[in-house]
């Protein structure tokens, strides 16, 4: 367990107050003020990195990182955290939960393993598997309780997708034929479950990077829409997407290599994804994660900090100078994780 405390800050919006409850008023919680910034993070967690959270309400939350350990936030604000036994060495980038008790992980990389618990992560049960060489899953999201999809890196030119029509305990590949091709050197990014979104209509909708990065639409049939986001490395790309609903979103990305660049990193489609613009001032650097908090404000983290816009994308604001993963939100609740820290506020 790591227990060095991590100084960061976060700037509260106008005439609004930061609430955390109670359990973050515990020893091993930390707030730091400056320059009328402030944050409370828990860098006691242990787990070397998270890349999913999965937010149910402001007392329940999960989280999945690293040595196939899995952590849930109890109505009292307290982490539990298990390695789950037999896949200790699988990383679940991709986590979604439907309550307290029910979830589902996905890990990134090969063999690709997708675990179900219905009893709060006491014990649980495979229901995919995936040995073919080079399977790579990225993320999964659902468009109701029953309807599902999983999305990874190509596999003989093709994206991987699959599906579930029972709330995650059987899966199904779509053939290549339906699936969406993929240009030579493209790919998706695991970085925080949120490459792949459920859009408000109910089309799922994916960024891409590498040589080449494009945002795809569809459900049945995909179409795909190139744009300037930087592009051209293995490093560079699109990295997440978010909607605040069927017409106005904001993608966010950068070089994960060079994380302070800004070139390219964040653009915004007011027309659900048929054209894009870039920020007028943008992130500053790479983001792995954006979340839209509500109205036209939108949140993004990443390896060099975590910025806020609340002009829908086009311009945006530093928050938080510590380094992040992943952010997840319910309603104005706000949780932040990365490396051995879980950070939570409210706007």
């Amino acid at each position: 367990m790591h227990n060095q405390k991590t100084t960061a800050t976060v700037k509260v919006l106008p005439n609004k107050t930061l609430f955390f409850t109670l359990t973050f008023l515990l020893a091993s919680f930390q707030v730091f003020a400056q320059l009328g910034y402030r944050v409370r993070v828990d860098s006691t967690i242990p787990v070397k990195s998270i890349r999913a959270l999965s937010i149910i309400s402001q007392d329940v939350a999960w989280a999945g990182g690293t040595e196939g350990k899995v952590g849930r936030m109890d109505s009292t604000g307290k982490w539990h955290w298990n390695s789950i036994p037999g896949y200790d060495t699988c990383d679940w980038r991709s986590l979604v939960a439907f309550n307290d008790q029910r979830a589902l992980v996905l890990n990134a990389g090969e063999p690709a393993h997708i675990l179900l618990t219905e009893n709060g992560g006491e014990s649980w049960k495979e229901v995919y598997t995936n040995t073919t060489k080079g399977i790579f899953f990225d993320g999964m999201a659902f468009k109701n309780a029953a309807e599902g999809m999983a999305i990874g890196d190509p596999v003989d030119g093709k994206f991987t997708i699959i599906r579930t029509k029972d709330s995650g305990k059987t899966w199904q590949a779509d053939p290549a034929s339906t699936s969406p091709a993929a240009k030579e050197g493209e790919a998706i990014f695991a970085a925080s479950n949120t490459s792949l979104r459920i859009l408000p209509d109910g089309q799922a909708c994916f960024v891409t990077g590498g040589k080449h990065s494009r945002f795809i639409k569809g459900w049945d049939e995909w179409k795909a829409v190139n744009w300037d986001f930087t592009q051209g490395e293995p490093g560079k790309g699109a990295f997440s997407v978010a909607f605040a609903d069927a017409v106005h979103g904001v993608a966010v990305g950068g070089d994960y290599t060079k994380d302070t660049v800004t070139t390219n990193n964040c653009l915004i489609t007011k027309d659900g994804g048929k054209s894009w613009r870039k920020a007028v001032r943008p992130p500053a650097g790479y983001r792995s994660c954006v979340q839209h908090i509500q109205g036209d404000t939108y949140i993004a983290t990443g390896t060099s900090g975590t910025d806020i816009s609340n002009d829908g994308g086009l311009t945006w604001s530093r928050m938080i100078h510590a380094k992040f993963h992943v952010l997840a939100s319910y309603r104005t609740f706000i949780w932040l994780a990365g490396s051995r820290k879980i950070g939570m506020m409210r706007m």
